[in-house]
């Protein structure tokens, strides 16, 4: 059977502008040259696969119904783009929330390699052709886990985390480098 590749996105700071607790779809805003990097992998066969930490859920700053709106809304706008993303997986849970039922230490927070197994298996994914591009070092950890080219970008918390992780393997300014990375 042919296996597929798959870019996996963190989302707030990385593929959006990181607003704390993004939830409000008035709010959300690509980063600088997201939406026409994501079309060209889209068309050259990448899955593309979002992986967020949730913890304003467990907070009680959002629900789960409020994700949802926006996700739906994040899905409308790449596809005025002319892509869309293959699966949005994120993780509600904070072992301090304060919602009862997310104030967990779960399995599926980052850096923790539940949705990146679930997704490999799911949508039948070679991880090792697969790339994970963040802003923070659970990122960068967890692609390091599951066998993934690391790509730190400077967007969100990119530059302050670029000063204290040494563990990726490339650093980008802005999606538009990413041509120069992946093939």
């Amino acid at each position: 059977m042919m296996k597929d590749k798959a870019l996996f996105l963190d989302r707030d700071g990385t593929i959006n502008v990181d607003t704390d607790y993004l939830y409000k779809i008035e709010d959300f805003q690509f980063e600088k040259n997201v939406p026409e990097a994501l079309k060209f992998f889209f068309d050259k066969g990448y899955k593309l696969i979002v992986v967020t930490n949730q913890s304003g859920i467990a907070r009680g700053y959002y629900t789960e119904e409020d994700l949802k709106k926006l996700h739906e809304h994040i899905q409308h706008e790449a596809e005025k783009y002319g892509f869309h993303f293959t699966e949005f997986y994120y993780c509600p849970h904070h072992r301090d929330g304060v919602v009862k039922k997310y104030a967990i230490d779960c399995e599926c927070r980052k850096p923790k390699t539940f949705f990146l197994k679930k997704a490999a298996k799911v949508h039948y994914l070679t991880l090792s052709d697969s790339y994970f591009i963040g802003d923070k070092p659970a990122d960068m950890e967890l692609g390091r886990k599951m066998g993934l080219t690391t790509i730190l970008v400077s967007s969100g918390y990119g530059k302050e985390t670029v000063k204290t992780c040494k563990d990726y393997d490339h650093y980008i300014q802005d999606f538009s480098e990413l041509k120069k990375i992946i093939k």
